[in-house]
């Protein structure tokens, strides 16, 4: 555990560079920070297996002292026959995982009561493939005193609101023996990723229970899958995640802090999610383990989440320019000072006059998401949404972005003084490298919602004519 702690601190190192992606490299594991669904994780169209593993990760007392390790006590599957790279991949992947299903250190003591949480986080190989953790800690069945472990499910797959559901049915079968839950994860492992807005329907046996059929279901507009809007509105005003928005579209450093795992992680993949439909291309840990806290001293960009235990050490440390969020308390504990003033006042006036027209009580989770992320989709389609038009191509198809002509054209002074700062960022460089490449705009819900908007543009300038 210590040796992995120094080597992934030793590691964090980031080299930018416009003209292509960071090297942000978090150790033999972590090599590049987590990115959201269609902007941050892979956008599935469904058919890929649901996941590679699912481990129990539980506490073991070191052999000296009286502090626990956590250790993987279960896994399925169990990989033979692998070739020696493919097991040595294997071995630093279970290797880090550990560290992450427990980030909040190694003292412990048995428990007779403690609360689930449910939370995630990214892994990136060597190879730029990613593994996101989603995790459910809880108390294993039994009486008296007990220490926590943790259900992970290991996937390649950005869809958190479904593998919570998942992680209820593995909780329900924990309950009753470890041996139930096999056939369940089976039967899982050998159904097929539905596509958005489809269901796949599973038959499982419990004892006492008898069959039961599970439907897990995708949102027919998956680019907001992975994310729940609703812990970033409980803990925070809108004015204050508009200046959250304000600092990490410029990728500066944020740092939230609070109690549980699952609002870390909910509050982060959601202020990453209101980046759509770009990418955080820095150090991106929804949960610091207690081994990498070093990780707030960076120079470089990152957006990270700290249990609050750890508030003093993360205060004390030597940090430059850095927006720290109490997510307990909804305060803002160290900041820039410039926050309200990053953004254009018209557009910013926008994004809160939409946040503000309510969510009703009703509303699912996926209306919620949508209510919260339109006005932030809306503010880039204003600003950038007619980049298309300023990327020239040769007789091959290659692509040249025209970055001077993209911000002159904005006939908004505002607009273009935020979007020539904009357009140095490694967000705005990583997404028009992507456009560069492709011959034709990708047809995806950002594209959708420009095409929206230019025909609303050309309905209003008849009726502008006609006024005059």
């Amino acid at each position: 555990m210590d040796g992995l702690g120094r080597r992934l601190r030793a590691s964090l190192r980031l080299k930018r560079g416009r003209g292509g992606p960071p090297q942000d490299n978090l150790g033999e594991v972590v090599k590049e920070p987590e990115r959201a669904q269609e902007h941050c994780l892979p956008n599935f169209a469904g058919g890929q297996h649901f996941f590679e593993y699912l481990l129990v990760v539980s506490l073991k007392k070191k052999p000296s002292g009286d502090d626990y390790e956590p250790t993987i006590t279960y896994q399925f599957p169990k990989r033979e026959n692998l070739l020696r790279g493919q097991q040595e991949e294997e071995e630093r992947l279970l290797g880090a995982i550990p560290l992450f299903c427990f980030p909040d250190g190694n003292e412990w003591a048995p428990l007779t009561e403690y609360p689930r949480e449910t939370f995630s986080f990214v892994l990136t190989n060597v190879d730029g493939s990613r593994k996101i953790g989603y995790c459910r800690r809880l108390l294993p069945a039994g009486r008296g005193p007990r220490l926590p472990r943790v259900y992970c499910i290991i996937s390649c797959i950005g869809c958190f609101g479904l593998f919570s559901k998942i992680l209820d049915e593995v909780e329900k079968r924990h309950q009753i023996s470890m041996a139930v839950i096999y056939p369940f994860m089976q039967g899982l492992r050998e159904a097929a990723f539905p596509a958005p807005g489809k269901t796949v329907t599973l038959k499982s046996f419990i004892p006492d229970s008898g069959t039961e059929f599970i439907s897990l279901t995708r949102p027919l507009d998956s680019h907001l899958e992975h994310v729940d809007f609703s812990s970033l509105l409980r803990c925070l005003s809108f004015e204050q995640i508009l200046q959250i928005f304000a600092s990490a579209v410029l990728e500066r450093r944020i740092i939230f802090l609070a109690e549980g795992l699952s609002t870390l992680s909910q509050c982060i993949h959601a202020a990453a999610a209101l980046l759509y439909p770009f990418s955080w291309a820095h150090t991106y840990i929804p949960v610091v383990p207690e081994s990498l806290l070093a990780t707030v001293c960076c120079p470089t960009p990152f957006m990270v989440g700290v249990q609050m235990r750890f508030r003093q050490e993360v205060m004390e440390s030597p940090m430059e320019e850095v927006l720290l969020v109490n997510l307990c308390e909804g305060t803002f504990l160290m900041s820039v000072g410039d926050e309200k003033d990053i953004l254009p006042p018209k557009l910013q006036e926008d994004i809160l006059e939409s946040l503000g027209q309510g969510i009703k009580g009703s509303q699912t989770s996926e209306q919620i998401n949508e209510h919260v992320s339109g006005p932030f989709v809306q503010f880039f389609v204003k600003t950038v949404g007619h980049y298309a038009s300023y990327i020239k191509r040769e007789a091959n198809g290659q692509g040249h972005f025209q970055e001077r002509a993209f911000y002159k054209a904005l006939t908004s002074k505002a607009n273009r003084r935020f979007v020539k700062k904009f357009v140095k960022t490694q967000l705005f460089s990583l997404f028009i490298q992507e456009a560069e490449k492709s011959k034709n705009p990708p047809a995806g819900y950002f594209q959708q919602k420009i095409l929206e908007y230019e025909e609303r543009k050309k309905q209003k300038k008849p009726k502008e004519k006609t006024l005059k």
